[in-house]
């Protein structure tokens, strides 16, 4: 990633992970991810706080294992580059977006933990089109993990992160 195009986001996700297979059989997987910024208003001393929402792709083994291993509500860190995606609609209008490919997902261990399980090692081109179990490691037997992301106990929603 040393074109210059890449991002680093932590937030909380807004809607579970949704898992699809291109017509080749690849895994794609798609959810949103809300980000909050909160400063202190210099003027009057309140803080204030500014929500951006992004939508996140990532591919294959990770797009089985994060359909697997994340749900809304989760605080997860996600690394990757920005990519632009341009359609038109049946109407003839076009419309474009810029989301997030994913390089890397990962719980966030600042008010969670988690617990990692990692994939089998699979030969290039063995499986991962569905089935029971999802899929997995591909070549690089990456990490799965289930994030139940709670707060602490006596956090109030009023208080960081969210």
């Amino acid at each position: 990633m040393s074109n210059g195009n890449s991002v680093t986001l932590v937030g909380n996700i807004t809607r579970d992970p949704e898992l699809r297979f291109t017509p080749s059989g690849q895994a794609t997987a798609t959810f949103g991810l809300a980000v909050n910024r909160r400063w202190q208003n210099r003027q009057s001393g309140e803080w204030e706080e500014a929500t951006s929402f992004f939508d996140v792709v990532c591919w294959r083994e990770m797009a089985e294992n994060a359909s697997e291993s994340l749900a809304r509500g989760a605080r997860v860190l996600v690394t990757g580059r920005l990519e632009q995606r341009s359609w038109e609609t049946p109407e003839g209008e076009k419309r474009s977006k810029i989301e997030v490919v994913a390089d890397e997902i990962g719980p966030s261990l600042r008010w969670a933990t988690a617990t990692i399980t990692k994939n089998e090692r699979r030969a290039p081109g063995e499986g991962g089109a569905g089935g029971a179990g999802g899929g997995g490691g591909g070549g690089g037997g990456a990490p799965r993990s289930s994030v139940a992301n709670e707060p602490p106990a006596g956090y109030s929603h009023d208080e960081e992160p969210f």
